[in-house]
């Protein structure tokens, strides 16, 4: 399994009373599969994927990734099991805006310290033409529309051919027109790289197109 997750649960404490997001959750996702988690704004979505990658920590349960316990490991450790492996789109494209096009995608080959020569800018190059920005490779994300922003941040979690990709609300920054040609995009590499893709949206076009869909209410998966 890419992903197993057993019993999580995820609580905060606050000056009045402890807060549950996430209760009892279990959840198995295998090589290639594609998942949409889906519910109400503040059900606990994110806050379940942030713990599935490994960049959030249950309170209780386990969670394994690519065979890895991220209990068991520290922040440095979980930031090793997803280097190279792992790859994310958020809803606000985190792109680093000092950074070009070209180098927000070889950033990811970077930290996972891929070094032949050459190697880091030409994957790089050719991820962003497959994303059709061969014509973009220069450019701040300041000069970039919201859907190129957005295949920029496709092409960067894609590069390292990850075996799984996890997604939040990738197009709900985006018009429908162009949300469709980034969730088109996404299946694409997706086929290409057999990578699995977990999916949190409100978009029920782009859940429809997933493997399964789970909906989460109250920190509980359905």
């Amino acid at each position: 399994m890419i992903i197993s997750a057993r019993e999580v649960c995820k609580s905060v404490s606050t000056e009045e009373t402890e807060l549950t997001i996430l209760e009892n959750v279990n959840l198995d996702l295998a090589a290639g599969e594609v998942l949409a988690i889906v519910g109400p704004s503040g059900s606990g979505k994110s806050t379940l994927l942030g713990v599935l990658a490994g960049l959030d920590s249950a309170s209780s349960g386990t969670v394994s990734l690519l065979e890895q316990r991220l209990h068991d490991l520290d922040e440095d450790g979980r930031a090793a099991v997803r280097a190279g492996a792992v790859g994310f789109v958020f809803q606000s494209f985190q792109l680093l805006p000092g950074l070009s096009a070209l180098e927000n995608v070889m950033l990811p080959l970077e930290l996972a310290n891929i070094s032949e020569a050459g190697s880091v800018r030409q994957r790089s190059m050719q991820q962003l033409a497959d994303v059709g920005l061969e014509h973009r490779l220069g450019h701040l994300p300041a000069q970039l529309s919201g859907g190129e922003q957005q295949r920029v941040a496709v092409a960067r979690a894609f590069v390292s051919t990850p075996k799984v990709l996890f997604a939040d609300e990738p197009t709900g920054n985006l018009d429908r027109a162009t949300g469709d040609k980034i969730i088109d995009l996404m299946f694409r590499l997706r086929a290409e790289h057999n990578t699995a893709l977990v999916l949190v949206t409100h978009d029920e076009s782009l859940a429809s197109r997933c493997d399964r869909v789970l909906s989460m209410n109250d920190g509980r998966l359905q």
